[in-house]
């Protein structure tokens, strides 16, 4: 019996982060709907069934906060990610209380909230505040709860970008990544700054690979990107 993809609902009044978020989830093989304001998402929850909700807390008519109080009072228990500009510290402390799961403030790593957003989800599942789930490949592993990184069992120390960019590799091993869908993917935008990847990829390659000047693991493809392998 194949698996059930998850599936989340992505609520925000603004087209442009409605668009980067479901081509985060996309990229994470996670199915999302999106609804651009609190009344179009609360129809949505009661006509179909989801396992998280990421949700502005700025929208015009019924605010986020509103969604979240009226989410709970139905009863519902699916995990909601705030995901605001708003970085007051009341208002995470409020969203929190009236029951959201975590509060993201703009702007936020796209690989990091893919990973956030699947721990959520399985932890919602398991009902175990502290399981955690990892992603091994060849010599490496990846704790997504804790987003610590391991090759041989030796814990490898990555900066936050690093870290999405492995994140990223160990999630598509053998994929061909060209530079547009990294810095996409990774920095959240479409103006691709070249320079900026090949530091990245550097400093990914003096930390993982035995020979950085020969590469094993991240392949560069010429005129095409880079492709991670074991």
């Amino acid at each position: 019996m194949a698996q059930r993809q998850d599936a989340v609902l992505i609520v925000d009044d603004d087209e442009a982060v409605l668009t980067m978020l479901y081509k985060v989830m996309k990229s994470s093989d996670i199915r999302a709907d999106t609804a651009r304001n609190g009344r179009d998402a609360l129809e949505r929850l009661e006509r179909g069934s989801y396992d998280l909700m990421l949700l502005d807390v700025n929208m015009p008519g019924i605010d986020g906060f509103e969604v979240i109080q009226t989410v709970r009072s139905r009863g519902l228990q699916l995990p909601i990610i705030i995901v605001s500009g708003r970085k007051e510290d009341y208002d995470t402390l409020y969203g929190l209380g009236i029951g959201a799961d975590d509060y993201l403030t703009k702007p936020f790593n796209p690989v990091t909230l893919g990973a956030k957003v699947k721990a959520l989800i399985r932890r919602s599942r398991g009902g175990l505040p502290g399981a955690s789930s990892v992603i091994s490949a060849g010599p490496f592993r990846y704790d997504t709860t804790t987003l610590r990184f391991y090759k041989n069992g030796r814990e490898i120390s990555l900066s936050s970008k690093e870290n999405a960019m492995m994140k990223l590799f160990l999630d598509n091993v053998n994929r061909i990544f060209t530079k547009d869908m990294i810095y996409d993917l990774v920095w959240g935008s479409s103006i691709v700054d070249e320079n900026a990847i090949m530091v990245y990829i550097n400093r990914l390659r003096q930390k993982i690979e035995e020979d950085p000047g020969k590469p094993v693991y991240i392949q560069t493809v010429r005129g095409l990107g880079y492709r991670f392998v074991i």
